[in-house]
């Protein structure tokens, strides 16, 4: 009887290993039993589904600290590798910022980690960066850290850099200016000069060669998409002040210039050459900016002195008769109207430019001047150049006259034609030197000037007719010295008050004097002139 109980043990090990065996059979596959306790591995577990405190993943501390140790050294290869798909602008930011700053070291200090979810992670850390000529940089910005693959890798966007670094931004260096060059006169002084303020030199300062010394550097970001410039650093140095560069002004001339000009209310300018070398005198400049010599107005009648010059060459005399009425008739043209309708009959085409005839050097230009002559002329005279005063500036245009009506509104310096007041005294000093040559300012100014010569017998000719208007013509009696040859101009411009001008020389002196919106040359630019002349 005591060993049933072991007897019934025995067979109900038996029964279960039995029912086993015929489960399996049934199944018809042979499985071993599973393990008591199944792990999945890393492998068998999709990234998505990693928690984020796995211990054999890295953590964003060590993602971003790793990140930004690199940085440090400037490894921008190990950097990459520690990135997560760099975008094309990675390297080439980092570089430009490495070109604009121009550090010695870069220090990064990681401060936290903010974790945003279980794949996405801030770093915010401070960088100062140890500049070669200014004092260290410092910010504070953020490294954004993302899962991949079961690692944290940085997700690098150009905030890193800067947090106002955005994609299709660029970071650049630009120099501050430094003080420029003093110009000086001949004699030494500075320019405007202290002594006589008010000299109405105008911006030519502006215009000198710029000084090698900076007021420093500034690092800016440029935002092209939205039109803006970001300043990020700024390193300001002393502004030292430029040395003296010496001009051909010359300080007598150009304090009488500039006390010529100031009873005039008008806009105006007064430029003074000299003929035998093309040195400009003196600029008084009260058309604003660099008017004199930039800002170029309709030259009225002074052009007839360019118009002329190429009637001489095609074989007219000074003492040659002309008809001078008060219209001419263009064949199937315009009209053409003297001034104020004066009607001077038949004279010497010497006593026609004295007097400013319009109809006569109208009817000239159409039969004796084709219009390719006269740009060609004019080009002849500087037209159509930039000057190399060395301090900028130009002389004007002619526009080739495409008809007759053009042809003769250019010849008496209307329609197309538009001079600067430097262009004007620069073709007054050709006919008193037989040259014309470009004018300049700087002394040292680097090549030498362009110079043409007139055609043969045109100068002579031109010096003639000059001095007639003066002694007969439309500058007769009004209170020129003794010598002075020029020419008158009154100049109409739609919509607006005629401007004046007188241009001539005395000795080795050329000018021009021009009067914006003033009104007649005799009566507004002729007394400038007059003031000016009788000062040296």
């Amino acid at each position: 009887m005591r060993r049933r109980p072991l007897l019934v043990l025995v067979a109900a090990v038996v029964t279960m290993f039995v029912a086993g065996v015929a489960g399996l059979i049934v199944s018809g596959r042979s499985v071993p039993p599973p393990d008591p306790v199944t792990t999945a591995t890393p492998e068998s577990v999709p990234d998505e589904l990693v928690e984020p405190e796995n211990p054999n993943r890295n953590t964003p501390w060590d993602a971003g600290t790793a990140y930004l140790k690199e940085w440090e050294k400037g490894d921008l290869a190990a950097m990459r590798a520690l990135v997560h798909d760099p975008p094309e602008d990675f390297t080439t930011l980092h570089q430009a910022a490495d070109t604009a700053l121009r550090p010695v070291s870069r220090i990064f200090t990681p401060l936290s980690v903010d974790e945003i979810d279980d794949v996405t992670a801030d770093l915010s850390f401070t960088g100062e960066w140890t500049m070669t000529d200014g004092p260290p940089m410092k910010l504070t910005s953020t490294v954004r850290l993302i899962v991949v693959k079961r690692e944290w890798k940085v997700d690098w966007t150009p905030g890193a850099l800067h947090p106002d670094l955005e994609h299709g931004d660029t970071i650049e260096r630009r120099e501050l200016p430094g003080a420029p060059y003093r110009l000086a006169t001949r004699e030494g002084e500075a320019l405007p000069p202290g002594s006589y303020a008010d000299s109405y030199v105008g911006d030519l300062a502006a215009h000198a060669p710029p000084n090698p010394s900076t007021g420093g550097w500034r690092v800016v970001i440029d935002k092209p998409f939205d039109g803006e410039v970001e300043e990020v650093y700024r390193h300001d140095q002393p502004v030292t002040e430029g040395p003296a560069f010496a001009t051909t002004i010359d300080k007598y001339v150009q304090m009488a210039a500039a006390r010529a000009l100031d009873p005039v209310q008008k806009p105006a300018a007064i430029v003074a050459i000299r003929p035998s070398t093309g040195e400009v005198l003196a600029v008084a400049d009260r058309l604003g900016g660099k008017g004199a010599f930039s800002s170029a107005f309709p030259p009225g009648s002074t052009f007839k002195i360019v118009t002329a010059a190429a009637l001489l060459a095609a074989g007219v005399t000074p003492d040659q008769q002309v008809s001078c009425p008060a219209t001419y008739q263009i064949p199937f043209g315009r009209v053409i109207n003297n001034f104020q309708a004066h009607d001077f009959g038949t004279l010497s085409f010497r006593q026609a430019f004295a007097e400013s005839c319009n109809t006569t050097f109208a009817q000239l230009a159409v039969e004796r001047v084709p219009a390719a002559t006269l740009t060609a002329q004019a080009a002849a005279f500087g037209f159509g150049t930039t000057l190399s005063t060395g301090a900028g500036g130009s002389c004007g245009s002619l526009t080739e006259p495409h008809n007759h009506d053009a042809l003769a509104e250019a010849s008496f310096g209307q329609g197309t034609v538009v001079a600067t007041p430097l262009c004007m005294a620069s073709v007054a000093a050709a006919v008193q030197s037989g040259v014309w040559r470009a004018p300049r300012l700087l002394a040292d100014a680097p090549g030498q000037p362009a110079e043409a010569p007139l055609a043969p017998g045109v100068a002579e000719g031109l010096r003639t007719m000059m001095s007639s208007v003066v002694s007969e013509g439309t500058a007769e009696n009004t209170g020129l010295p003794a010598g002075v040859s020029g020419k008158t101009g009154t100049a109409e411009e739609a919509g607006q008050d005629d401007h004046a001008w007188f241009v001539g020389f005395h000795d080795d002196l050329a000018f021009a004097v021009f009067v914006k919106n003033g009104g007649t040359g005799r009566d507004v630019a002729i007394p400038v002139a007059a003031r000016f002349l009788n000062a040296l």
